[in-house]
């Protein structure tokens, strides 16, 4: 196997815990490899818990001088404030030899520090620049908190062929079926906040939690000058509440709670306001095949039957007979 394969394997077992464990930190993976071979592996499972390098090292009970660690991340160095012991430092006492990792830490109180306290302990450090990409993707928003100062943004939305989000009179439930909407539960177990107006709080009374698909997210809700209440402030879940604050603003309050990934769930005028703002990073479209112009309810909207997709260049054509 070479470098590169064993860097595969280091995300392989990144990508295996789930998403929010390590919220605010990143998912990180470790390999530990002798004269070609796999000796130990293992990750940073849990906020809170020991991170990759060290819980790998713990696997072989002291007997790790010599060996090369190949890591998604840049083993972190001592910065102040940090409440963790140094993975580099780790790294270096347990005599690594040599270290691999696919990306710097985005942090600027990190970037290229333990790499460069290895080499000072004399292990040889090689960085492959190919997995960047990847090292990113596995970690939006850890890169976004440490670069851009807010979380990894996407904004999500549900709607009909015709472009509608709602039926005539407002009313937007359902839009998608049931498959959908459980998608959405599982997807907002993924997420570390959930953000809507107060348009939404009004018109829909959402609850926004994981509906037991998992840990719910934390609520966010742009409340502007209105009173609100409902489900969205229950006990099932925290919820923060931002009176006319700017987008940015808000988000960068949200990053310094540690929230990495926002999914911006609506309606309409807050999706416009951050696009607007340029601060979406992702979209995902959920899209029923219904057209709801001149329908009052979503449910008995005429649909297609049978749909069928095809692309024609960068578009999409949706074609079917209505039912």
């Amino acid at each position: 196997m070479t470098d590169r394969d064993f860097l595969r394997r280091a995300f392989a077992i990144a990508k295996k815990v789930a998403p929010r464990a390590t919220s605010p930190n990143p998912r990180v993976g470790c390999v530990l490899v002798k004269n070609g071979r796999i000796v130990a592996e293992g990750a940073h499972l849990a906020f809170g818990k020991a991170h990759a390098e060290p819980n790998t090292l713990a696997r072989l009970k002291g007997k790790t001088k010599g060996l090369t660690a190949f890591v998604t991340m840049e083993p972190c160095s001592r910065f102040p404030g940090k409440k963790t012991a140094s993975c580099a430092e780790t790294l270096a006492a347990a005599g690594i030899a040599r270290v691999v990792c696919g990306s710097l830490d985005p942090n600027p109180k990190v970037a290229g520090r333990g790499l460069a306290l290895l080499r000072r302990a004399g292990a040889k450090t090689v960085r492959l620049p190919e997995f960047q990409a990847e090292a990113e993707e596995l970690n939006r928003g850890f890169y976004s908190r440490m670069r851009h100062g807010r979380p990894w943004v996407v904004l999500k939305t549900a709607l009909s062929l015709d472009g509608k989000a709602a039926a005539a009179n407002g009313k937007s439930r359902w839009v998608t079926g049931k498959p959908a909407r459980e998608a959405v539960h599982r997807m907002r177990a993924e997420y570390d906040a959930i953000l809507v107006g107060a348009g939404t709080v009004l018109a829909d009374n959402p609850s926004l939690t994981s509906h037991g698909a998992g840990k719910n997210p934390l609520r966010v809700v742009l409340a502007g000058k209105r009173r609100l209440s409902g489900k969205v402030f229950d006990e099932s879940a925290p919820t923060i509440t931002f009176k006319n604050k700017p987008l940015r603003a808000v988000l960068q309050n949200l990053a310094a709670l540690g929230v990495g990934t926002l999914l911006v769930e609506g309606g309409p005028t807050v999706h416009a306001s951050f696009l607007k703002a340029g601060l979406v990073d992702e979209a995902k479209i959920f899209l029923a095949p219904k057209l709801l112009s001149g329908s009052n309810d979503p449910n008995a909207a005429p649909r297609l039957k049978e749909p069928k997709l095809s692309r024609i260049g960068v578009d999409w054509l949706i074609s079917g007979v209505l039912s």
